[in-house]
């Protein structure tokens, strides 16, 4: 586009906005406007827009003071605010809430310490969308003591949100390690981080179907997983008003012990799995047959030693091919370590029962495989076999899972119930989720029993934000 003068001969020139084009190979011209009634002045700056310049340089109009990230900040209150967040913490406006919501939001987006947090959100939006600009690490504390006394508000909140009467109700244990000793809540116990050494606390995670967290109980590093199982299932009927509930654990939460228990608590069924000792027994006892297993891979069966249940059999080729080949790199590795161990003991090298069985240890700790294997041991001599029997004992487990359940056949199908078992994946991604992916729930940089459990369930709430 241009600005065409066009004179007159009687009167002032009129001025025309226009734009050229092609038309059977000749240039045209098409007249967009008349501008002639505007003053002189207007006409030159629209020339001059136009040409593409400048009508004021832009460094003598602004300065520069500041900028403040808001994009990914504005993509986390978006979901808050679809899910009701505020709220789901509280129904009426308060500082506290508001802190609460900017820590969630913070632990999606960059986790940090609580000093820490007061100063990176100073580099976004988020502190003064939030109206918190002035808050300090003590506020945030306070926060979080007033967060854990509505925890089990909250979280019969989120159970009306995504539990149903009958549903599945999926439920795991998991822990966190330490770097302190002053925490009276951290113990030694087995170590789901493969952390040797290092006090950690436990944490058990309450999910409706799709892995949505919907409660988070903290224990003491040393809690076994089946003993906090009870103590779930109350909290669902009693806490969550969920009369009947179908509560899916694996195979070290849900034991014959507390399938016991479970029994006698009316309106509640569960789905798990046998451990592999019981799977050899049904093996032994020939209940288990290879042959039996359709074109699903799976058959039912019922058993004596399970009175009551289901018993459905699975088998996953591809995992049976996986372990096998895993078994033969552990005893190859082991196997040519124990032969350097021979060497040694026939050269001399190592003498005496004590330090042979000392330096065997390392290698059968290592790649656990003392089972496969036979040893023979003096103080001038050392020799091993495999046992064959064992292995091959073994070998006719793999890929075989066995899923047992309380529920009948008119209320699911075998493998409705191996895909419900399954969903316990749902769960583990949350803790991954929790433990190294997003949320670093680790370090835990507090010594308080209300302090740790307010940080794990500030961790639970931004897990249930980020699923959404």
């Amino acid at each position: 586009m241009h600005i065409d003068v066009v004179p007159n001969r009687n009167s002032s020139p009129a001025y025309l906005l226009r734009e050229s084009y092609r038309e059977g190979g000749k240039v045209k011209k098409r007249t967009l406007a008349n501008l002639s009634s505007l003053p002189i002045e207007q006409i030159e700056r629209i020339r001059q827009v136009l040409r593409g310049e400048q009508l004021a340089p832009v460094d003598t109009l602004f300065k520069s003071v500041g900028s403040a990230h808001h994009g990914h900040v504005q993509a986390v209150l978006s979901a808050m605010k679809r899910l009701r967040f505020d709220a789901l913490l509280s129904s009426r406006p308060c500082r506290e809430r508001d802190l609460v919501v900017g820590m969630v939001a913070v632990r999606i987006l960059a986790p940090h310490s609580k000093l820490a947090t007061t100063r990176w959100w100073h580099f976004t939006t988020l502190p003064e969308i939030l109206g918190v600009s002035d808050a300090t690490e003590d506020d945030l504390y306070e926060a979080m003591d007033w967060l854990l006394a509505r925890q089990e508000r909250i979280e019969k909140k989120l159970a009306a949100r995504h539990l149903q009467e009958n549903g599945l109700v999926l439920y795991d244990l998991s822990s966190s390690y330490f770097e302190g000793v002053t925490c009276l809540l951290a113990a030694l116990g087995h170590s789901r981080d493969g952390v040797k050494g290092k006090l950690q606390v436990n944490y058990g995670l309450l999910a409706a179907p799709g892995g949505c967290p919907v409660s988070v109980s903290v224990y003491e590093g040393n809690t076994g997983d089946p003993t906090t199982l009870l103590e779930q299932v109350t909290k669902v009927k009693d806490a969550f008003g969920i009369k009947n509930l179908v509560l899916v654990g694996d195979r070290g939460m849900i034991t014959q012990k507390q399938i016991d228990s479970l029994k006698d608590i009316e309106g509640v069924d569960w789905i798990s799995a046998l451990k592999t000792g019981g799977i050899r027994e049904l093996l032994h006892s020939g209940a288990l047959q290879m042959g039996l297993f359709d074109e699903r891979n799976l058959f039912e069966l019922t058993h004596p030693d399970f009175p009551g249940e289901r018993l459905i059999a699975c088998r996953n080729p591809e995992l049976a091919r996986m372990r096998a080949a895993k078994r033969q790199d552990l005893l190859s590795a082991t196997t040519q370590e124990l032969d350097k161990v021979k060497r040694m003991v026939e050269k001399g090298r190592i003498v005496g029962r004590d330090k042979i069985g000392v330096r065997i240890g390392r290698v059968i700790n290592k790649y656990k495989m003392a089972k496969h294997l036979a040893l023979v041991i003096d103080d001038h001599r050392f020799d091993y076999e495999i046992r064959q029997d064992q292995v091959a004992a073994e070998a006719a487990l793999d890929g075989i899972y066995v899923i047992r359940t309380s529920l009948p056949k008119e209320r699911i199908s075998a493998p409705d119930a191996v895909r419900s078992y399954k969903s316990l994946s749902d769960v583990e991604r949350a803790f991954r989720c929790l433990k190294s992916i997003d949320l670093l729930v680790r370090p835990i940089r507090h010594r308080l029993e209300d302090r740790v459990r307010a940080h794990i369930f500030l961790c639970m709430l931004s897990y249930y934000v980020e699923l959404h």
